[in-house]
């Protein structure tokens, strides 16, 4: 062990810490350095190895050749259709079925495809649908609503003539609830005189 006196430190001034990116220099060192060694390290070559030093630039993301699609929500009763369209050959597919295997009725389909007969686009868009909730006639409202919505997004100038034939507006009326003392919402049990 030595007997040299270890310095005193200050307990409110922190120590200073290096910075790891210069390098450390002794005294000794700086002594030994020469008008060689610091010609070297002149504006110029000290730029020469900074941009050697920088880290390459990462890669462009390559173009996708997919449109993106644009996006409606539809509601009507309990269902709600969440509807993209992009622009395609015409397909139509809700939950993953050709629109004829999943609406049976032909008012059902042609309440859905109203929104692209009506813009002239039924052959323009691919539109896929998620449906669920409430029941067929419900879905069909509310795929309307979105396939009306999503073309109106899409082009300004579908809007007036969805709005001509109120495809733009979502249908209020709901399920009306059964009241206590009767048979339903508005329905009274049948009246006995006597």
């Amino acid at each position: 062990m030595t007997d040299e006196p270890t310095p005193a430190v200050d307990p409110v001034t922190p120590a200073p810490v290096p910075d790891p990116t210069t390098p450390e220099t002794s005294p000794e060192a700086t002594a030994e350095t020469s008008p060689e060694a610091t010609a070297e390290t002149s504006p110029e070559a000290t730029a020469e190895t900074t941009a050697e030093t920088k880290p390459a630039a990462a890669p462009e993301p390559k173009p996708t050749t997919q449109v993106p699609f644009v996006w409606g929500t539809g509601r009507r009763k309990a269902a709600v259709a969440r509807v993209r369209i992009r622009p395609g050959e015409g397909k139509f597919l809700i939950n993953k079925r050709e629109v004829n295997a999943f609406f049976c009725n032909p008012w059902d389909r042609a309440a859905v495809r109203q929104p692209l007969e009506v813009t002239d686009t039924s052959k323009a868009y691919d539109v896929f649908v998620n449906v669920g909730g409430g029941g067929i006639t419900g879905q069909a409202g509310a795929v309307a609503l979105g396939v009306a919505r999503a073309l109106a997004k899409t082009n300004l100038d579908y809007e007036p003539k969805l709005r001509e034939f109120n495809l733009l507006t979502r249908d209020p009326r709901k399920v009306e609830r059964k009241k206590y003392g009767r048979r339903g919402a508005r329905r009274r049990f049948q009246f006995s005189k006597r």
